[in-house]
């Protein structure tokens, strides 16, 4: 793979281009999932190939061949440089300095998922399905999945880096219906489960077939619970929830590329500006933001970028003001402020974007406990449900599974089809707690969209539990 990509850029370079990069990756696939007490799905699948990028004359060109030969190193070179001359640059594009890297990254794993075999996978998922039975309860889910992946990285600057990544995960959905009223819960979070870059041990430390029947039996209740009043107050969330608060509001408005209007998919571009770095106040003092590529299990951690940037940790913003923007070589060099290190392809076949790593709600004091106890009247949200953003990425609705209402400061009567809304600068300026060390943990999500061909990216947010002031939930008539 190595050879390959050194002879990807030795024939781009020849060929005219300025700058090059080749990525030859192969990964593998494997994703299990029942339903109802069946196998809905089992699917384990394998994919190779050399993506190969160019700056000819200013102008970007990309191309990739499923081919690991030099047949098709050669090819995907040849027609990048082709693609870049056809788009016509108008000189030399800067990019932020970077020194050459030469290294590995190796995701620390305990056991192989893939050294478990599909039958083991396909009965834990049936134990957890079966653990989730009730009379009220009409659909049980359960999912298991693993993932590979290794790539070499060459670029004509002297990078010339190799990192294998490998990801476990799995979880439970289930759905209750009954009196014309439709419910579902999940477990460690909606839809498609939890997952690390870690081995197979992560899945068991989920244990998901023991926390099954409690799945159930809050889908079951939420049938019989109150709706969500509509009201002005204070809000709490999980830090399931808080996760993707950040993703959302703040993760993808701070991509670069959005910024500068280069972006627009999958929800538009940005309400920031380049020139509110170092001014904008974004949220309260309790707001502190990290991007950090280097923390362990991350589905955004790595040792290099698909740039060959280095991993570092990066302050996004800090004591509520925005400090940080996450950014490619290109767009570092147009803001003149860093070196880049967020772009990320999914794939040998697709172009490398601007994208979050790890974006993490950095930790504050106490516990979920004491959030709550300073609550005379209010609500706590857990496991998102439903979310909706406009695509400058300030106004928002979120809505949770589950909500209990909080009174003189204990959780009380159980919630249902519970929402909030709010705008991005104003929301985050009402947060004043977020939960401390103890009560922090990570969370991953799978299926974060961007591009054009659409590219799906795996990152992980940390988040505590967190509390905001004067907050609109639940649905005004």
């Amino acid at each position: 793979m190595r050879e390959l990509c050194l002879l990807a850029v030795d024939t781009a370079t020849s060929a005219g281009a300025e700058y090059a990069d080749a990525r030859a990756v192969v990964s593998r696939q494997q994703h299990v999932t029942t339903k109802n007490g069946s196998i809905e799905q089992i699917a384990d699948s394998e994919s190779e190939g050399i993506g190969v990028r160019v700056l000819v004359a200013g102008a970007w060109g990309f191309a990739s061949d499923r081919r690991l030969s030099d047949e098709g190193a050669r090819a995907a070179a040849l027609r990048a440089c082709a693609f870049a001359r056809a788009v016509g640059g108008r000189g030399r594009r800067p990019l932020a300095p970077l020194e050459a890297h030469s290294g590995t990254y190796r995701t620390p794993v305990e056991i192989d998922p893939f050294s478990v075999s599909l039958a083991d996978k396909v009965e834990l998922c049936l134990r957890a399905d079966e653990a989730m039975k009730s009379p009220a309860v009409i659909m049980r889910q359960a999912l298991a999945r693993a993932s590979r992946e290794h790539k070499i990285f060459v670029s004509s600057e002297g990078s010339d880096v190799e990192q294998e990544t490998i990801e476990s995960g799995a979880g439970i959905d289930c759905a209750a219906a009954g009196d014309g009223v439709y419910q579902t819960r999940s477990y460690p979070s909606a839809s498609v489960g939890m997952t690390q870059q870690a081995g197979w041990e992560f899945v068991q430390a989920l244990d998901v077939e023991r926390e099954a029947p409690r799945v159930a039996e809050q889908a079951a209740a939420l049938l019989t619970a109150d709706a969500c009043p509509a009201k002005v107050t204070t809000l709490v969330v999980d830090g399931d929830q808080a996760a993707l608060q950040v993703h959302e509001s703040v993760g993808h408005p701070t991509e670069l590329d959005r910024v500068y209007g280069t972006e627009a998919s999958y929800a538009g571009t940005s309400f920031l500006k380049p020139d509110d770095l170092g001014r904008l106040r974004y949220g309260s003092k309790q707001m502190n933001v990290t991007a950090d590529p280097t923390t362990p299990r991350g589905l955004g951690t790595f040792g290099f970028d698909d740039e060959g940037v280095a991993a570092a940790r990066q302050a996004i913003v800090e004591a509520g003001v925005l400090t940080g923007f996450l950014a490619s070589r290109e767009t570092a060099a147009r803001i003149g402020t860093g070196s880049g290190g967020s772009m990320r392809a999914d794939g040998w076949n697709r172009m490398p974007l601007v994208r979050m790593t790890n974006l993490h709600l950095e930790p504050g004091e106490g516990t979920l406990d004491d959030l709550l106890a300073d609550v005379t009247d209010g609500v706590y949200m857990e496991t998102n449900k439903s979310w909706s953003i406009d695509d400058k990425r300030l106004n928002f609705q979120f809505g949770t599974q589950v909500a209990w209402e909080i009174k003189n400061g204990r959780r009380g009567r159980m919630l249902r089809d519970a929402t909030y809304t709010g705008i991005t600068p104003e929301f985050w300026g009402s947060l004043d707690a977020v939960a401390g060390r103890d009560s922090w943990e990570m969370y991953g999500i799978t299926n974060c969209g961007k591009g054009q061909p659409g590219q799906g990216a795996h990152v992980s947010h940390g988040a505590a539990p967190a509390r905001f002031r004067d907050v609109q939930v639940g649905v005004r008539a």
